[in-house]
């Protein structure tokens, strides 16, 4: 089976089995201790963990995934075996609250071995020490005794949280691989590949490391889609299916190099990079100098350094990326959709490689005569790298030819100097905030229409600890069950205004934040509060309404954007201030000042219509039929909010708008310039501040 036949099997049977089937969600997540979706179930964590109420009680998808950063960072090994990828694709089932071990191990082992027909004798289960269910289970089911492992097979959220046992399938390549089964010493040898992961949710577990059943047991599962197309191709090394050969041959087309087995490793480093950069770009990530910005400049680089090594000049991964599309893009479309603006970026970096390139091998050939026993110091490393964009391991590279070291201690000291310079001085209170699991999420339905209602006061954070009172002049973060303050979200910054108790304000509240689905009123108390308290949030009005305009503006200059530009300019960030608009979009190059004031035209033609804006909403479906606008890379629900202005914007938000555009009064832009390759960026005032 090709990995186009693979996705649509495995998809087909478990809609067959009830699945609800989803897209798959972005590499960029919503979470923001991860740099990219490393995991199948990293789009789902909120409902495993029971802060969101899932659409469905089964569903299942096709998830992309990158792991080249941070804790998850596969980068390294990337061309030198057969297993490592920086992108791949997770098959995943899931039950939320609805079936159990019986069922997924059951639906497991079918799939591969009578829909997928794979040798039952070849494949290996293990399962937690503790899980004498699941072990009973597959003795029942196959006639199969389990391995069971420990630590192997535990699945956790955190130090406490849902967690629970797992349990493994591995294939079994046969006696001609060297390596154990799975446990024992020489597990990594690479006869035994885990294939499949069943991932049981059935616990809580609190401070004390004790472990209560949860009220609804979630079914987690994984499968690695580059090891199962190796396995039902017949081959060892994931490089060796079809999808990496097609690509391969396109970098032998590109570079005019024939693939060798000394060459090889430049070629899977190539094409599994070519995946990761081309998705992530398409993805909304802009290459840049920090967090995964940095992360795929650094692989579209390395990528770059291997053409090198293969003799190639030029541009590469741009010149690949249609075999890209042409390999994978029946299965995710929004590589052909974006095509323009991906070619753009890469294109805009690999010239900027040209240049950092030359210039850094300046820096590099002056220095290497000074070596002493052919180390390069570190702080000629980190100054590759901090002034000509070098990544170590690009440094690494190009020295390991000469038969030269770098001192890594001393780059790695250097590094950490400049993060302690650069380190904010206040810490941040997000992840505090996160780690509250046993916080519901706010109701904060009424934030479109504020109206009075009262709430419950139910955490409080005063300097970096939750406490159950404080005081006045405390300056807290408040979190309430329910609440009319809009928290901040999508670009708009949150609501300002104050907390009332029997009609008297005790809180001056400055900004309403967000975290994960609790919304966090910030500021500082006139009066004593306690958890518990029942307390009247009140939303500046004014304030609001300046914000709510400038929202409504940004709508209307995205329109103009695309009118006076063209219709390939997108959205690619914004921040929504009070009668203020930043505004980011995809364009190759600088605007025209007749451009731009064509633009402020347009915009103030439009508020001066005085246009009636609708706020709806409806289904995902009936918002596309309408042509609603998506924002670049954002994941939405099955029900979405849609904004429409006359008949010039209809867009899919979630913000605060006005009702008529002629509340805008009037709209000035300020400036436009560059922020990154092919990433422009607008400011621009409304209302009394632009006149």
């Amino acid at each position: 089976m090709t990995y186009n036949e693979i996705r649509k099997v495995f998809l087909d049977y478990f809609a067959a089995h009830g699945h609800t089937i989803v897209p798959s969600a972005s590499l960029i997540p919503n979470d923001p201790t991860l740099l990219f979706t490393v995991a199948g179930m990293v789009p789902w964590k909120g409902i495993l963990q029971g802060t969101e109420q899932p659409f469905a009680p089964r569903v299942a998808d096709v998830q992309k995934c990158i792991r080249a950063g941070g804790k998850h960072n596969d980068l390294d090994q990337v061309g030198y075996d057969g297993r490592h990828h920086t992108f791949f694709e997770m098959l995943g089932n899931w039950s939320f609250g609805d079936y159990f071990k019986h069922q997924a191990i059951e639906m497991s082992w079918e799939l591969l071995t009578k829909v997928f027909g794979l040798d039952p004798n070849r494949i290996i289960v293990t399962t937690h020490t503790s899980d004498d269910e699941a072990t009973a289970i597959w003795k029942k089911i196959t006639g199969k005794d389990a391995i069971r492992l420990d630590k192997d097979n535990w699945w956790s959220a955190g130090d406490t949280g849902p967690c629970g046992p797992c349990t493994e399938m591995h294939y079994d390549f046969g006696p001609e691989f060297a390596g154990g089964l799975p446990g024992s010493a020489d597990e990594d040898g690479g006869r035994y590949v885990e294939i499949w992961n069943d991932v049981f949710m059935q616990y809580d577990r609190d401070a004390n490391g004790n472990l209560t059943p949860l009220p609804k047991q979630n079914v987690d599962t994984g499968a690695g889609l580059e090891r199962v197309a190796a396995i039902m191709q017949g081959v060892h090394d994931n490089y060796d299916t079809d999808l990496f050969q097609h690509l391969m041959t396109a970098v032998s087309d590109v570079t005019g190099v024939s693939r060798t087995d000394e060459n090889t490793p430049s070629f899977k480093v190539i094409t599994d990079h070519l995946r990761a950069v081309g998705f992530a770009i398409a993805d909304g990530v802009i290459p840049s100098n920090t967090d995964r910005g940095y992360v795929i400049r650094r692989i579209l680089r390395r990528a770059m350094r291997h053409g090198q090594i293969l003799g190639h000049r030029g541009a590469l991964l741009s010149r690949l990326y249609p075999a890209l599309i042409t390999e994978m893009g029946d299965a995710y479309p929004e590589l052909a959709r974006n095509e323009k603006h991906v070619l753009e970026i890469i294109e805009n970096e690999e010239n900027a490689f040209a240049d950092m390139l030359q210039n850094g091998m300046k820096l590099l050939d002056a220095e290497l005569p000074k070596l002493n026993n052919k180390i390069l110091p570190g702080d000629v490393a980190f100054k590759l790298f901090d002034t000509y964009g070098f990544p170590l391991d690009l440094t690494q590279m190009i020295l390991r030819d000469r038969g030269i070291d770098v001192d890594t201690a001393g780059f790695d000291a250097a590094m950490r100097e400049q993060k302690e310079r650069s380190r904010a001085d206040t810490k941040g209170t997000r992840v505090l905030w996160e780690s509250q699991t046993q916080l519901n999420a706010t109701d904060d339905a009424a934030k479109y229409a504020p109206s009075d209602i009262t709430a419950t006061v139910v955490s409080i954070l005063r300097d970096g600890e939750f406490v159950t009172s404080a005081d006045a002049n405390d300056t807290v973060e408040i979190a309430l069950d329910k609440t009319t303050f809009y928290g901040t979200q999508g670009g708009q910054t949150g609501d300002s205004g104050t907390l009332c108790r029997d009609g008297a304000p005790i809180m001056t509240v400055t900004e309403a934040a967000r975290a994960n689905n609790i919304v966090i009123h910030k500021g500082t108390l006139t009066a004593p509060i306690a958890v518990g308290d029942i307390v009247t949030p009140v939303v500046n009005a004014t304030v609001r309404q300046q914000t709510a305009r400038a929202h409504t503006a940004t709508h209307l200059l995205q329109a103009a954007l695309r009118t006076v530009l063209n219709e390939d300019v997108e959205q690619r960030g914004s921040k929504v201030s009070p009668d203020s608009v930043r505004f980011d979009f995809s364009f190759g190059r600088a605007m025209t000042p007749d451009e731009k004031q064509a633009v402020e035209d347009l915009v103030n033609k439009w508020i001066a219509a005085d246009m009636p804006v609708a706020h709806e909403e409806m289904s995902i479906d009936a918002a596309k039929e309408r042509g609603a606008m998506a924002l670049f890379g954002e994941k939405y629900g099955d029900t979405v909010r849609v904004i429409t202005a006359g008949d010039v914007s209809c867009e899919l938000c979630g913000g605060t708008h006005i009702d008529r555009t002629g509340e805008i009064i009037r709209a000035k832009i300020n400036k436009e310039k560059s922020i990154s390759s092919g990433i422009r960026r607008i400011t621009m005032s409304v209302g009394t501040l632009a006149e």
